[in-house]
């Protein structure tokens, strides 16, 4: 499947992978004035590479948000301020008094019921050195693993809650958020809507237990199924500069926001394209 991704016809810009199996600088492109065809070819861009990388993109919100549209209806997060005026952007600010807390290996929203098809975030202020944001393919990792490994699992679902992480982020009760997003199941392993390959759909942030096993069970096959993230082989690092803008398909690749650069400000903005509901063919 991937190597068929890898083959489609040449895009209207240079395509520079990061790793074989990872990432890929898009080079040549406006984001500030992107073409129908340009669309498409960084969507299949997106669908070979599961994260694609811009360099030299100095945009502004409304232009960071019309990007993002061109691939479908955009989320609203619910840490995002309610008089901010983009309420599609959420802005993600650390500094002196606010260290950095998205350094585990985590998917986006998987707490929705139809989580992200994927991120779009930009880089606003940086510090000089550190901050990087490392991806992992979990379609590699779920190659990874045993083949009895990957019998037991297909078909699996775990349960992912949003107060997991936001309820202490936004100093609200479990039962308070649950009100407005229920805990919800996905697959343990997901198909790819587009692409048909099986990823691994558990990640330490949201995902709270695996349905039908003991807790210890539970406990100890997630934390097999997270340290597959952390293998060196399926990851890109990409290092941060101004002008600097990373777009990942979140169904597909998990990320890992190092906080290395604390005490120094980070500031990044992200736009978010809704998805579908995850499912898993036999």
């Amino acid at each position: 499947m991937t190597t068929a991704l890898r083959s489609a016809p040449a895009a209207p810009f240079m395509v520079k992978p990061l790793t074989p199996l990872i990432g890929a600088e898009l080079i040549g492109i406006d984001l500030a004035h992107v073409t129908p065809a340009e669309i498409g070819a960084v969507r299949a861009a997106l669908l070979a590479h599961k994260v694609v990388f811009f360099r030299d993109q100095h945009i502004d919100r409304a232009q960071h948000i019309a990007f993002a549209r061109a691939f479908g209806e955009l989320e609203i997060h619910p840490a995002t301020p309610r008089d901010q005026g983009e309420r599609e952007v959420l802005r993600i600010a650390h500094g002196p008094d606010n260290r950095g807390v998205e350094n585990a290996w985590h998917s986006d929203v998987t707490w929705r019921e139809t989580p992200s098809l994927g991120s779009i975030l930009r880089a606003i202020e940086l510090p000089e050195v550190g901050g990087d944001t490392l991806f992992s393919d979990m379609g590699a990792a779920y190659e990874g693993l045993s083949e009895k490994m990957k019998v037991f699992i297909c078909g699996l679902r775990a349960v992912h809650d949003i107060a997991r992480v936001f309820a202490g982020r936004l100093g609200k009760q479990a039962e308070e958020l649950h009100a407005t997003y229920p805990p919800v199941e996905h697959p343990v392993v997901r198909t790819h809507p587009e692409t048909g390959q099986r990823l691994i759909y558990v990640n330490t942030a949201f995902t709270s237990h695996i349905v039908g096993l003991s807790r210890k069970e539970s406990d100890w096959l997630l934390a097999h199924l997270y340290e597959q993230a952390a293998i060196g082989d399926y990851q890109c690092r990409f290092r941060w500069a101004p002008g600097s803008i990373a777009f990942w398909d979140n169904r597909a690749c998990q990320h890992y926001a190092a906080s290395d650069y604390f005490p120094a400000r980070r500031i990044m903005e992200r736009v978010t394209v809704a998805g579908d509901r995850p499912f898993f063919t036999p």
